[in-house]
């Protein structure tokens, strides 16, 4: 049986946080690369500047999405090493010493950079957020020390969808002299990113967040911020990051820069999205209950806890929907994500959490009928 959208009743996709099919218009972009332009970019010669030129070409499309100039854009494998980079990159340049100030709930991409930074002799605050996912400004100030390197917290939350008052803290940051980092990957096609209106020094994305292919993301590093590379070769990337440049995979994230500029799709999103929230108000009246800030949150993003139920237990009986728990079971007991328990969650409430992440192709049959399921299941439990 199918919907009338065309997909199959089986393959229903609410993980568009997690990771996003190529767009047709990426995809058709790529195409011509896996045959043409083979030469090495940093080649002088016939083979090597068809490749050069469609790299720079996608350098200026992302620069163009982020509102900043190509030569502070510099591409990686991907949002970890962006976010590694950031972290190391600053690190070093600081003579391998001092302080960083993160928060919480930070991406482990961002966690566990600092903390092999803090086996090197970094010191590490970790600001707490309050039950919505937020972090307060005034404490991102009170952790700043006349030591402290970076600050870095993430623009908007990959589990909960809370956004954060990223152009005030960088305003902080700037005013106590302190270089700011935002990881952006979540942010990319749904809400502006726009490096001039936040504010920041440096950001990290990741191309497969947002209709872009695997293994391949950005560090934006504005002008006149100084990081020691963390690979190191020759000289590519503007001596920033050494490795020949995979021309098929930027020209994949240059075209999806491009979709990325049109927020119309995130508008939509958002409609659905609290289309969705109403009907399962509507089913399940208080048994369920919203996780992250109800209003500063990202147009595609719904976490929610069905009270009474585990998260796990429901998505193994709806194998048909492709979406994520807020929680771990392991031998008949259940852990919480660390972002969950950084909001001080219940362990009641988070027991019972899904995330659903919406994304282009998401429509209202598809949701109807997850609600429609959800609510066949936890009637039979």
């Amino acid at each position: 049986m199918r919907q009338e959208d065309g997909l199959e009743r089986s393959q229903i996709y609410l993980d568009y946080n997690a990771s996003t099919p190529i767009a047709p218009e990426v995809r058709e972009a790529m195409l011509p690369y896996l045959e043409s332009a083979y030469g090495n970019p940093s080649s002088t010669h016939w083979a090597g500047r068809p490749a050069r030129e469609a790299v720079e070409k996608s350098r200026q499309k992302i620069a163009d999405l982020l509102g900043c100039a190509p030569a502070e854009i510099v591409f990686t494998s991907g949002g970890t090493e962006a976010n590694n980079y950031a972290l190391k990159g600053s690190f070093y340049a600081n003579g391998a010493k001092g302080h960083f100030v993160t928060t919480t709930i930070e991406h482990p991409a961002i966690i566990e950079p600092l903390r092999f930074l803090e086996s090197l002799g970094a010191d590490v605050t970790v600001v707490p957020v309050d039950s919505l996912g937020m972090v307060d400004p005034a404490a991102i100030a009170a952790a700043i020390r006349p030591d402290t390197v970076l600050v870095t917290v993430m623009h908007a939350n990959n589990e909960v969808g809370t956004i954060q008052p990223i152009r005030e803290i960088a305003g902080i940051c700037h005013a106590a002299g302190v270089l700011f980092h935002t990881d952006a990957a979540q942010s990319v096609g749904k809400i502006s990113t726009r490096v001039d209106e936040l504010g920041v020094d440096l950001l990290s994305l990741a191309g497969h967040k947002f209709y872009g292919p695997k293994g391949v993301g950005v560090l934006y590093v504005r002008e006149g911020v100084k990081l020691e590379p963390i690979m190191h070769g020759a000289g590519h990337e503007g001596g920033r990051r050494a490795g020949t440049e995979n021309v098929l995979l930027d020209v994949g994230l240059g075209a999806a820069s491009v979709l990325a500029q049109d927020l119309t799709p995130a508008a939509r999103m958002r409609d659905l999205r609290d289309r969705f929230w109403l009907r399962l108000q509507e089913e399940f009246g208080d048994r369920v209950v919203l996780n992250g800030h109800p209003e500063h949150r990202l147009p595609n993003t719904l976490n929610v806890s069905f009270i009474g139920h585990i998260g796990s237990d429901i998505l193994a009986a709806l194998p048909e929907v492709a979406a994520t728990t807020g929680s771990a079971c392991h031998a008949g007991s259940v852990k919480m994500s660390p972002v969950l328990a950084a909001m001080r969650t219940r362990e009641d409430v988070a027991a019972g959490t899904i995330r659903f992440s919406l994304g282009r192709s998401t429509t209202w049959p598809n949701l109807d009928y997850v609600a429609g399921r959800l609510a066949e299941v936890l009637r039979s439990e």
